[in-house]
């Protein structure tokens, strides 16, 4: 068994720690961390010590070292000393304020479960950041963008977290971060950055507005935090009019009760994965995110000229993380997309029943499909006989149907089935 003695430290060059880490450091032999940290720790290594730096893939750096500690289990055997009463290899981890703030003590806890884990935590940077700015943060909503993609970022302003912070990385950086909510609209906040903090000579705080931090160069490391300076209005249900359309073509869109409707019949709330096939306008996938902002959406659409318009509506009404996917669904290659257990087939072009078949090499085992059929006199091909006789071939279970038409327009019928 490995233990690890995790240590706490901030961007501070000449790092104070208590007699007890003191002790531990000057005890050590295997010491590992991030390269600034090395660079920070240095000094206080003793003379011969190991350092494993945690650099990706992690996989590579578990390895190490669970080596070492075959390594050192068989030296200890051939000396006739490895018993159960053997002292574990201690490996002293330095890591960014506490270890378990997204930390690395948490991937140890994930990845090498047997491992024994003992925590000297500082303060982690957000909480510096807010010292700082003399700012309480017990209600701030935390998002880490390190090493992770914008989900859990887009959701929080989507749910209209009134105080954010942010964990950056290279990528995800405060000017990167300030661009795409102004590019989808949450410009109602104010943005507090900090930037090598704990480092009496490179420390800075900075307030500013999203248009001032989207065009500025901060320097590593750095986290920020965002403030509502006023409330964003959210609706239940977007007016159809609100919706750029393609060519124009106001039939061209699931009307706005259907589109609730057909939401309700998609059990969105308790589902992890949704999929929206034939998106056109992207008027379902947009109500989807805006309502239910856990999701990871992805949709689907032949028709190319519809690429600029869902982009034109997701930035419209500021629904940002959809995946956009064009081109023909029986041809698109769907294996790396997370599973859904919730697909809305809006648009077939008369190949219902092989998009049908497409989606359960794929839809999980408590998965919905649901399907709008029209009922219209001048629609050449019945949706509802081609929905039942592809829910037949497929042996797939119907619900009861939900039947609505709303003023002057055509009746639809809700169709739903699951395996």
């Amino acid at each position: 068994m490995i233990r690890f003695i995790f240590i706490g430290i901030t961007d501070n060059p000449e790092p104070f720690f208590a007699p007890e880490v003191l002790e531990i450091i000057r005890n050590g032999r295997v010491f590992s961390g991030g390269r600034r940290h090395h660079e920070i720790v240095a000094a206080l290594l003793p003379r011969g010590a190991r350092w494993i730096d945690i650099t990706v893939p992690i996989d590579r750096v578990i390895g190490e070292y669970r080596e070492m500690d075959e390594g050192r289990g068989m030296r200890d055997e051939g000396r006739g000393m490895r018993d159960e009463g053997s002292s574990p290899l201690t490996i002293v981890t330095f890591v960014s304020g506490d270890p378990l703030f997204f930390g690395f003590a948490n991937t140890i806890k994930r990845l090498m479960p047997e491992a024994e884990v003992v925590v000297y935590p500082t303060f982690n940077s957000l909480q510096i950041l807010a010292h700082r700015l003399v700012m309480p943060y017990h209600d701030m909503r935390i998002v880490s963008l390190t090493g992770r993609p914008w989900q859990e970022f887009d959701k929080a302003l989507i749910e209209g977290a009134e105080k954010i912070g942010v964990l950056t990385d290279k990528e995800h950086n405060p000017a990167s971060i300030a661009r795409r909510m102004m590019e989808y609209g949450y410009t109602h906040y104010d943005m507090y950055v900090g930037e090598h903090l704990g480092n009496p000579e490179t420390e800075r705080v900075t307030s500013l507005s999203l248009e001032e931090a989207s065009e500025r160069n901060f320097s590593m490391p750095n986290c920020l935090m965002l403030v509502a300076n006023r409330k964003r209005i959210s609706r239940f249900g977007i007016p159809d009019s609100e919706f750029a359309l393609l060519d124009g073509r106001e039939k061209m869109i699931t009307k706005m009760p259907v589109r609730l409707l057909t939401l309700q019949a998609l059990e969105l709330p308790k589902r992890q994965v949704f999929w929206d096939i034939g998106f056109c306008t992207g008027s379902v996938s947009i109500e989807a995110r805006l309502q239910f902002p856990h999701l990871r959406i992805e949709a689907f659409e032949i028709r190319p000229e519809c690429e600029a318009i869902i982009d034109e509506n997701t930035k419209r009404h500021g629904a940002p993380g959809i995946g956009v996917h064009i081109g023909d669904f029986l041809k698109e290659d769907i294996s790396m997309l997370p599973r859904p257990d919730a697909v809305f087939i809006g648009g077939h072009g008369g190949c219902l029943k092989e998009i049908m078949a497409k989606v359960l090499t794929v839809l999980t085992n408590e998965g919905v499909i649901v399907f709008n059929s029209v009922v219209a006199p001048k629609v050449l091909t019945d949706s509802r006989q081609l929905w039942e006789n592809a829910c037949t071939e497929l042996g797939l279970h119907q619900e009861q149907p939900l039947h609505i038409q709303l003023n002057d327009n055509h009746p639809i019928t809700i169709l739903k089935c699951r395996k």
